[in-house]
C-alpha cells in the first residue's frame, strides 16, 4: 500500500511540475514613432523587418480618416531611432487606407494599400522596394475585386504562395476571403467566401496563422457579434470553413496574430465588446483552440487599436498600434518559456 502511495505522490508532483510551465511576455521598451508630425490624425499602421535588420512602419494619415488628403506615410528604424515620416503613396482627391508591408524571402518589400472615397468603394494598389524601403516603384493597380491583404500581413507558404487575408464592407454585408498569389502579386486567385453562418453582416480583416496540426487558421474582427471569429483551411488556403465566435471579445476593431518561432500563437486585440481599450495580448499553445490572456499593453480609457505584430530574426517581438488617432506607438517584447517548478507566471 505504501509503495502505491509513493507512486501516486510522484505522479502528482510530476503533473504539478508540468502545470507550472510558464509562457509569458515582457515589455522591453515602448515609444512613439514620430514627434510633431505634419498631419493631424493617423491610423492603421503596419510593420516589417528589412534584409538589413531595420524596421519599416507605414500608416495612413491626413486631416482625418476619409479626407481627400489622407496618404500613406513611412518611418524607418535605423541606428536606434525612427526617421521622420515621409509620404510614399497618395491618390489625387481621394483618401488612402490600410497599408500592409511584407518582406519576401527575395528581400523585395511589398506595400499593399487601398484608395477610394470609402471602404465600400476602394481599390487595391501595390508598390515595391528593392532597397530596404528607401525608394518605391510606381503603384500597380490590383485587378477589380482583388484587395490583397486588407489589414494584416500575408502568410507566406513554403512553395512561395502568399495568402492575403482580405474582406469587403458592403451595405449590410461584411465577409472575408483570401486573395492568393503565387508570383509576388503579379497574378491572383480567390478562395471561397468566409462568413459566419446566418450572419452575413459578420466579419472583416482576417489574421492568418498555422494551427496545431499545420492547418491554416484565421481570426477576424466582427460586427454585432461581440467576439473574435475563427475559420480553418485544410488545403493551403484555397477553401475555408464557416467562421464561428471564439471565447475572446471584439468591439468591431482590428486584431493581429502570429506564430512565434518555437512558441505559441500570439494575439493582440482589444479585450472589450464595445470599446477600443484595453489593448491586450493573449497566447495559445494549442494552435488557436484556446487562449490565455497575458500582457495588457494599454489599460486606460482611449483608442488603442489596429495592432500589427511581427517577430524579427533576433527573436524580439514588435507590435505597433494606433494611439488615440494622434500617434503610432511601438512596443518591443520578449517571449519567455520555462518549465521550472520554481518559476511562476507574473
Amino acid at each position: 500500500m505504501l509503495k502505491y502511495s509513493r507512486r501516486l505522490i510522484l505522479l502528482l508532483l510530476l503533473l504539478l511540475t508540468c502545470s507550472l510551465k510558464a509562457e509569458f511576455l515582457t515589455v522591453d521598451k515602448q515609444e512613439f514613432i514620430f514627434k510633431d508630425p505634419p498631419f493631424a490624425a493617423c491610423h492603421a499602421a503596419t510593420l516589417t523587418e528589412t534584409s538589413s535588420g531595420d524596421l519599416l512602419c507605414a500608416w495612413f494619415a491626413g486631416t482625418q480618416e476619409g479626407d481627400s488628403d489622407v496618404a500613406i506615410w513611412l518611418s524607418m528604424f535605423e541606428n536606434g531611432q525612427w526617421s521622420p515620416p515621409q509620404k510614399i503613396a497618395q491618390e489625387e482627391n481621394v483618401p488612402c487606407w490600410n497599408p500592409v508591408l511584407f518582406t519576401l524571402p527575395s528581400n523585395e518589400i511589398l506595400l499593399f494599400y487601398k484608395a477610394g472615397i470609402h471602404p465600400q468603394l476602394w481599390s487595391g494598389f501595390l508598390k515595391r522596394s528593392n532597397d530596404c524601403g528607401h525608394t518605391w516603384s510606381k503603384e500597380e493597380p490590383l485587378p477589380a475585386g482583388i484587395i490583397g491583404p486588407v489589414k494584416n500581413r500575408p502568410l507566406y507558404l513554403k512553395n512561395g504562395t502568399l495568402l492575403c487575408g482580405s474582406s469587403i464592407e458592403s451595405w449590410k454585408r461584411w465577409g472575408c476571403w483570401v486573395d492568393i498569389t503565387t508570383d509576388g502579386g503579379k497574378s491572383w486567385q480567390k478562395s471561397n467566401p468566409i462568413n459566419v453562418e446566418e450572419n452575413l453582416f459578420g466579419i472583416i480583416q482576417p489574421a492568418l496563422f498555422y494551427g496545431e496540426n499545420k492547418e491554416i487558421r484565421l481570426l477576424a474582427r466582427s460586427h454585432e457579434i461581440g467576439a473574435i471569429c475563427s475559420a480553418e483551411s485544410h488545403d493551403q488556403g484555397k477553401t475555408w470553413t464557416a467562421a464561428h465566435p471564439i471565447s475572446l471579445p471584439n468591439p468591431n476593431s482590428g486584431i493581429d496574430a502570429i506564430n512565434l518561432e518555437n512558441g505559441p500563437i500570439l494575439l493582440v486585440y482589444n479585450h472589450s465588446t464595445d470599446e477600443r481599450f484595453p489593448l491586450n495580448t493573449a497566447l495559445s499553445s494549442d494552435g488557436g483552440n484556446s487562449w490565455r490572456q497575458d500582457l495588457i499593453l494599454e489599460k486606460n480609457k482611449g483608442e488603442f487599436s489596429y495592432p500589427s505584430v511581427i517577430q524579427t530574426r533576433d527573436g524580439k517581438i514588435h507590435t505597433i498600434y494606433t494611439w488615440n488617432r494622434t500617434q503610432i506607438k511601438h512596443v518591443q517584447m520578449t517571449y519567455h518559456a520555462t518549465e521550472s517548478i520554481l518559476s511562476t507566471p507574473r
